[in-house]
């Protein structure tokens, strides 16, 4: 549902402060993942980078929906059918997935996974969806059908074809997970670039902020906004290469798991705070709820600011968010 939009911009250089930077670029989750670590050596900073991802693939293990071993898979199997027992780890994310559904009234939907995948766009599309087949995609796809027994750790689906994913939010909890552990280890400083996601913590080795920059939707080869991160995340959830026009409407690649109707209005979404995890849920709802309820949505949770780019290339910002801290 995401293209890579933010670019870590390395502006300072080295200095005495007996720190190295140790980066590296791997694919995991599917998706590309740019690890960096500030240690005392490059010895520390390979290892931190080797542990940071072991655990990515441990996590890949545990909830993906397209490994057939998963815990997930296996709660999607079972769909209809029977509560299986997950990690609580499994739990718990699918747990703050559902508080995330819920808190966007189904603009962000954990069973979205069961949706079918009627809309292209890879430029075979000729002419819209049915109404009904539009209707019909969304059938299996309900968060309030998904079942939580807390004491045993087990997750139900109720009806046969539902399933739950983390294609969204899973990749914002890896990079907030290896944040914390490598904080955890008395990593002073890094980053964990989940193909977009991007969880900070610590400051460059000469003391200055970890700068990145954000894509400009409606030219992509340039940077829109440089915004310094410190021990905080940022996401961006965009539409600009992916869609389909139709009778002179522009349909996004984020699809309403409500309506079943590609998201309309809005180009591109930038939300900073301090859970790359919790920002990409807001990102993705606010592609789907459009600039008005994606503003009010995001005001009642202040901790998070969003930049919302409407098709026509309007720049909205969050109130909270001070426009002085970032170049524009």
């Amino acid at each position: 549902m995401k293209k890579i939009a933010l670019a870590v911009l390395f502006f300072s250089a080295l200095t005495a402060r007996a720190q190295v930077l140790g980066t590296r670029t791997v694919r995991l989750m599917g998706s590309r993942f740019d690890i960096t670590i500030v240690a005392k050596d490059s010895l520390s900073a390979e290892k931190y980078i080797d542990t940071v991802i072991a655990e990515v693939a441990r996590i890949e293990n545990l909830i993906s929906d397209w490994k057939s071993d998963s815990q997930v898979t296996e709660v999607n199997n079972n769909a209809g059918v029977r509560p299986v027992k997950v990690a609580s780890e499994v739990f718990e994310l699918t747990k703050r997935g559902l508080h995330l559904s819920e808190m966007t009234n189904g603009a962000f939907d954990i069973s979205f996974a069961a949706m079918d995948r009627i809309w292209k766009f890879d430029g075979s599309m000729k002419e819209m969806p049915s109404p009904e087949a539009i209707k019909n995609s969304v059938r299996n796809v309900g968060y309030k059908n998904v079942v939580l027994d807390k004491e045993n750790t087990t997750i139900f689906l109720k009806h046969k074809g539902m399933k739950i994913g983390f294609g969204s939010i899973g990749k914002g909890y890896a990079a907030d997970y290896c944040r914390d552990l490598m904080m955890s280890k008395g990593v002073p400083a890094g980053i964990v670039n989940a193909s977009g996601d991007i969880s900070t913590w610590g400051k460059q080795p000469d003391g200055s902020d970890w700068m990145v920059g954000i894509t400009n939707p409606m030219k992509d080869d340039t940077v829109f906004a440089v915004i310094p991160l410190s021990q905080s995340a940022v996401v961006t959830s965009g539409s600009y290469e992916k869609y389909v026009m139709f009778n002179g409407v522009r349909y996004a690649h984020i699809i309403n798991p409500v309506t079943g109707y590609p998201a309309t209005g809005v180009c591109s979404v930038t939300v900073f705070g301090p859970d790359a995890e919790l920002a990409n849920g807001f990102s993705t709802s606010i592609m789907v709820m459009g600039k008005d309820k994606g503003l009010e949505l995001i005001k009642h949770y202040p901790a998070y600011q969003c930049v919302i780019i409407a098709d026509d290339g309007t720049v909205f910002l969050s109130p909270n968010l001070d426009p002085d801290k970032f170049k524009l």
